[in-house]
């Protein structure tokens, strides 16, 4: 079966490992030369600690394990099962993360309380103002500058993947049985089954369906600094992450001093991330209301550059780069927005700064609905 999949983000590519995994044909386009979008301006995080419980806490933790197993497929990825600590900064705060050990789920997500001096022997780095930490060791990274080049790398390796940047589709047909992707400039892809992972883009193709669609656009800052001469053995979330991740409700949040103007202003969280060339990747924001500011805000980024700061216990090396960036998010609690178009054409968007964990998880699920025959699909792959 010859599966199309348009789109080279992180999504579109374990889409089309997916496929190959169930021994189909897979052409895959991309439109830029390279993809410029969400999946390469993130903090390349595979995220467990903080998913919602239920079914998008499941989806978290089977996405680990097939990242794990992509890691062995194409050991030219940089995976790195390091770990994530979230600091608590007051008392309030340590006593959410006591809290969290009483869920039902706390040792499926392998949590546990550090004091300071268990945190550093964790991340001997960190030696700032903080009293304890929530240690996963389930999460991990892998580099958003390389991920996808390395494992589009990898499945070039298959004589049965064909991968065509700059290729830009403007229309899609389909008479129930075969599918067509015509190009910008009149090429035609013809296949059995198309997947269609548009990101953040709801107005090129299928606007009329987008628009509906309970999902709306999401922009982010992020920045990254120069090198740190130290090795930070995890990765960091502080104090605020515990507002904004759905793990933690039901554990006294009210009671959580209220944020810096600022952080409160601009919907942050520290989240930092040592990369493998030494530089820490430090966001985010979250803006909700279009139009979009095009300019870059310097509050932010001083803010969180402080506030990174003060949990490792000196200043952090100075800003190098600064870049935004905007992603599809569902909004109903669902964990991706899957909807057929014909019964042999699926678009899959819509989940939020969730993409890069879960894109695994969701590829595999999307290929079980469509033998089921859900999402509109068809039987036949």
């Amino acid at each position: 079966m010859r599966v199309i999949v348009v789109g080279g983000g992180i999504l579109g590519t374990t889409h089309a490992w997916q496929a190959l995994k169930l021994g189909h044909e897979v052409i895959h386009l991309e439109r830029d030369e390279l993809p410029r979008s969400a999946s390469v301006r993130n903090f390349g995080l595979i995220w467990v600690s903080g998913r919602k419980a239920g079914p998008e806490l499941q989806a978290a933790l089977r996405a680990r394990t097939l990242w794990e197993e992509i890691s062995h497929q194409f050991p030219m990825m940089e995976f790195n099962p390091n770990g994530s600590l979230t600091l608590a900064k007051n008392e309030i705060e340590v006593g959410i993360l006591d809290a969290c050990l009483t869920k039902s789920d706390a040792v499926e997500r392998e949590w546990r309380v550090l004091d300071k001096k268990e945190t550093q022997q964790v991340n001997p780095a960190l030696r700032g103002d903080y009293l304890a930490s929530l240690w996963c060791p389930l999460d991990a990274t892998v580099e958003p500058a390389t991920v996808l080049t390395s494992l589009q790398s990898g499945l070039s390796e298959n004589p049965r993947y064909k991968w065509r940047n700059k290729v830009e589709i403007r229309a899609i047909t389909s008479d129930q049985q075969y599918v067509q992707a015509q190009s910008a400039s009149d090429e035609v892809f013809e296949g059995d089954f198309l997947i269609l992972c548009p990101g953040a883009d709801h107005h090129t193709l299928f606007k009329e369906q987008f628009a509906s669609a309970p999902i709306r656009q999401v922009r982010l800052q992020m920045m990254s600094t120069d090198i740190f001469p130290e090795k930070l053995t995890t990765s960091i979330a502080d104090g605020d992450s515990l507002r904004y991740y759905p793990a933690y409700q039901g554990t006294n949040l009210e009671a959580l001093p209220a944020q810096a103007p600022i952080a409160a202003e601009k919907n942050m969280q520290l989240l930092l991330v040592q990369r493998s060339d030494g530089t820490l990747t430090i966001g985010d924001t979250h803006e909700y209301e279009l139009p979009f500011e095009f300019a870059l805000d310097e509050g932010p980024y001083e803010y969180l550059h402080e506030v990174a700061s003060s949990l490792i216990g000196k200043k952090l090396p100075p800003i190098l780069r600064r870049w935004d960036g905007i992603y599809s998010q569902r909004i109903d609690g669902e964990i991706v927005d899957r909807r057929a178009i014909f019964p042999n054409v699926i678009t899959v968007t819509g989940p939020g700064g969730r993409g890069n964990s879960l894109a695994p998880a969701i590829a595999e699920q999307t290929f079980e609905e469509i033998q089921r025959g859900g999402s509109g699909g068809n039987s036949k792959l």
